[in-house]
């Protein structure tokens, strides 16, 4: 069967080092992948064509790439599962990062990330005795995480990052919970600490998105929000993300609705005078477009209360 395939182009040694989008129609077969007819092009229409690639089997990750806006593996994608527009299907490079050459995207700061959170285990320093055997329990609950086979997928659809390219990532917070988790590592309490600064756990926006793009069920989101509860667990609540989240079980608790303005009291403090201020345009604006809270400033208990305080305390009680 015939497929268009849309890839976006850059090349920097050309005369005008543009990106421009380059259609090709190639012959496939129903099994093919998308990856498949990457190569097929180099191969046979246009040797100029930079793509990365290696197993072909999902597993070293190499070819990670854009597929109709959504990040993927170039070879665990099959032609035949997509629909683009017109029949036509659109490649392009992996997002937050730069592009080298077409779809081959510089994976330096990828890497950069990684390294900062110290990805081994730590010890105390002194030569062990004997070999520490972990509870089959605490390494089984690890399997996804280190199922992680670094291609990036996740780091190039993240919201944060399109936003703040210093947030660490969702890549590196997955490996940093491989090693907070780990049962043999000396350092969890300076992991949580460091991770608990600015650009840290508490920039994800959970938006999901690494959830649903990640090929290897690693869930990256779900490990950022254990790394929150862990901090939490340890003493690091003095942080407007732990306050933020904190105070919003204690809202929703005392009124059984989210109070908005009670909510950013507790994040930011009763005396944050100079953040208050900041928001003020936000306010504002909020107010003429009638997206300030109803009824009035501040929300009523809603009736039954009891019942809510009860469902809260009973999760509470089972963490």
């Amino acid at each position: 069967m015939e497929k268009t395939i849309r890839i976006k182009r850059f090349d920097p040694e050309s005369k005008n080092p543009q990106a421009y989008h380059q259609e090709f129609k190639v012959e496939v077969e129903e099994s093919s992948s998308v990856l498949d007819a990457l190569i097929t092009i180099r191969e046979s229409i246009d040797e100029s064509l930079a793509v990365r690639c290696s197993c072909r089997g999902a597993i070293c990750g190499s070819c990670g790439l854009r597929v109709n806006g959504q990040g993927t593996l170039a070879c665990k994608t099959k032609i035949n599962s997509l629909r683009g527009s017109n029949g036509t299907i659109t490649v392009e490079p992996m997002g937050n990062m730069a592009v080298v050459k077409d779809l081959v995207t510089d994976m330096r700061p990828f890497w950069e990330k990684i390294r900062q959170v110290t990805p081994w285990l730590q010890t105390t320093g002194d030569a062990p005795t004997a070999e520490y055997l972990a509870p089959p329990d605490a390494m089984t609950h690890l399997n996804p995480v280190m199922g992680c086979i670094m291609c990036g997928v996740c780091v190039s659809d993240c919201t944060a990052l399109e936003v703040d390219p210093t947030f660490v990532g969702p890549a590196a917070l997955a490996k940093a919970y491989r090693f907070v988790a780990d049962p043999r590592d000396a350092a969890t309490n300076q992991r949580l600490r460091d991770l608990d600064e600015p650009t840290g756990m508490w920039d994800c926006t959970r938006c999901m998105v690494c959830v649903e793009v990640c090929p290897k069920g690693v869930a990256p989101m779900d490990r950022i929000m254990a790394l929150r509860s862990k901090g939490m667990n340890s003493g690091l609540t003095d942080t407007y993300g732990a306050r933020h989240s904190m105070g919003f079980i204690e809202v929703v608790r005392d009124k059984g609705i989210l109070d908005e303005v009670m909510l950013t009291i507790k994040t930011l403090g009763l005396f944050n005078i100079s953040r208050f201020m900041g928001l003020l345009p936000v306010a504002i604006r909020s107010l003429l477009h009638g997206k300030l809270p109803k009824p009035g400033p501040f929300h009523k208990p809603l009736p039954g209360m009891h019942n809510i305080r009860r469902i809260v305390d009973t999760t509470e009680k089972m963490k």
